[in-house]
C-alpha cells in the first residue's frame, strides 16, 4: 500500500503596503501580542510581512515582470476587522476596500497564471481581500482584541511579491510606479 503523499501547502502572489501601513498593522500584531492574545507578532520569519493574498496556489508559477509593466501604485484602505473560519478559534483581519485598482491588479495577474486549483480563500468568486492580524483568536478573546485594533489605516500598495513556503523563497515580482 502507497503511502500518501504530504499536503504541500500553496505558494502565493502577495501585494506589500507602504513602510508606515506596515508600520500600523505591527503595531496592532505587538499590541495583541502585549495583551496575551493570539497575533502575527509572534511569526519571526523574513516572509511575515502585511500583505494582501492575491492568488495562492499548490503548482503556482509566478508571471513574469512585464505583467506589471505600467501599473501604478494605488491607494487601499484596511477598514473593520473581520473574522474567519468556524469553531472555537478563528482568523482575525483587518477587511480591505476593494477599489477598481485592486479588482484589476488581482485579474491581471490570474489572467497571466491562467486557470488553476486555487485555495479556497483566493478562489475566484470566493476572494475576501484583507490583511491578517492574528490566526487561530480564541473566539472567548474577540472582544479584548477589538478594542486593541484602530480606525481604518489609509495604505499604498507598493510591490507585488511571490511566497513559496516549500523552499522558503521569497522573490520580489515587482515595485508598482509611483502615481
Amino acid at each position: 500500500m502507497r503511502e500518501p503523499e504530504p499536503q504541500r501547502s500553496p505558494s502565493s502572489i502577495e501585494l506589500l503596503l507602504d513602510a508606515e501601513a506596515e508600520a500600523a498593522v505591527r503595531a496592532e500584531w505587538n499590541a495583541l501580542a502585549a495583551r496575551g492574545l493570539s497575533s502575527l507578532a509572534g511569526h519571526t520569519s523574513a516572509s511575515n510581512r502585511p500583505h494582501i493574498t492575491l492568488v495562492a496556489r499548490v503548482d503556482l508559477s509566478p508571471p513574469g515582470p512585464d505583467v506589471f509593466a505600467g501599473i501604478p501604485s494605488f491607494p487601499i484602505t484596511l477598514g473593520a476587522p473581520l473574522l474567519f473560519g468556524s469553531g472555537d478559534r478563528r482568523v482575525l483581519a483587518r477587511s480591505i476596500v476593494p477599489r477598481a485598482e485592486l479588482i484589476h491588479l488581482r485579474e491581471t495577474i490570474l489572467s497571466a497564471v491562467g486557470p488553476g486549483d486555487d485555495a479556497p480563500h483566493t478562489a475566484p468568486g470566493e476572494w475576501m481581500p484583507h490583511v491578517a492580524l492574528a490566526r487561530r483568536l480564541r473566539v472567548t478573546d474577540l472582544a479584548d482584541a477589538l478594542d486593541l485594533i484602530g480606525g481604518d489605516i489609509h495604505a499604498h500598495a507598493r510591490s507585488v511579491r511571490h511566497w513559496d513556503p516549500g523552499t522558503a523563497q521569497i522573490t520580489a515580482l515587482a515595485e508598482l510606479r509611483q502615481a
